[in-house]
């Protein structure tokens, strides 16, 4: 179960569970006491981008049935003891790097978050086109015109984050915003929506470099 919910932690940039991406070098469990470890692709890894999934991490075991206490370890990262004492301390992201905002931390979420409902709109899109839709009626497209599959879950659970419309008659493309994107729009949209790499293709380098890339604060920035 501890496993579980792990997979349920996404790197925000590459939307892929960080089980998936080796991420989780160790897990420890008894009577209800969990210590896992985690160790990133790489030591500049920046400190909010780092907070993000440590933070996410320790929620995720912590709202599992039976456990009670958690000790999230982030391993081989300059910043380990600030983010480590932060979340098990509860201090938040200011706390733990003082002078410095959380809401900078949510705003970033939210950057990938969105980053990633763009990305899943484009998979489920191209689904249709293969199955002889036009770009110009993908306008007209709703959820439930969608192809059932990962790519359609993916899509839901990313508008449920966003708090976006995820009934099966919401339409298939929104802006950031929740507005239906018009045919106007269209070109322009789809072209933007780069989807991140998946999880099957990602790689130790890839995920280097994703996370090195990452934005930050210029406080925050080595």
């Amino acid at each position: 179960m501890i496993r579980a919910a792990h997979g349920t932690v996404r790197d925000p940039e590459l939307d892929a569970p960080i089980t998936e991406l080796g991420f989780v070098s160790k897990i420890e469990e008894h009577d209800g006491d969990v210590l896992v470890e985690l160790r990133l692709p790489t030591y500049f890894c920046a400190p909010n981008f780092a907070y993000l999934m440590v933070a996410d991490a320790y929620d995720a075991v912590a709202a599992v049935p039976g456990v009670r206490n958690v000790v999230i370890r982030l391993l081989d990262h300059f910043a380990s003891d600030e983010i480590n004492a932060g979340v098990a301390g509860g201090r938040g992201f200011a706390g733990s790097f003082p002078g410095l905002a959380d809401d900078e931390l949510e705003e970033l979420r939210i950057t990938f978050q969105r980053k990633a409902h763009r990305a899943c709109q484009e998979q489920v899109a191209s689904h249709l086109i293969k199955q002889g839709w036009s770009v110009p009626d993908l306008a007209t497209a709703t959820l439930a015109d969608a192809c059932l599959g990962q790519d359609l879950d993916r899509l839901t659970r990313r508008r449920t984050d966003l708090n976006l419309p995820s009934t099966p008659d919401a339409p298939l493309l929104l802006h950031d915003d929740g507005t239906p994107i018009t045919q106007l729009d269209l070109p322009l949209q789809l072209r933007m929506a780069k989807p991140p790499e998946s999880a099957s293709k990602a790689t130790p380098a890839s995920a280097e470099a994703s996370s090195a890339s990452a934005t930050t604060s210029p406080a925050l920035q080595t």
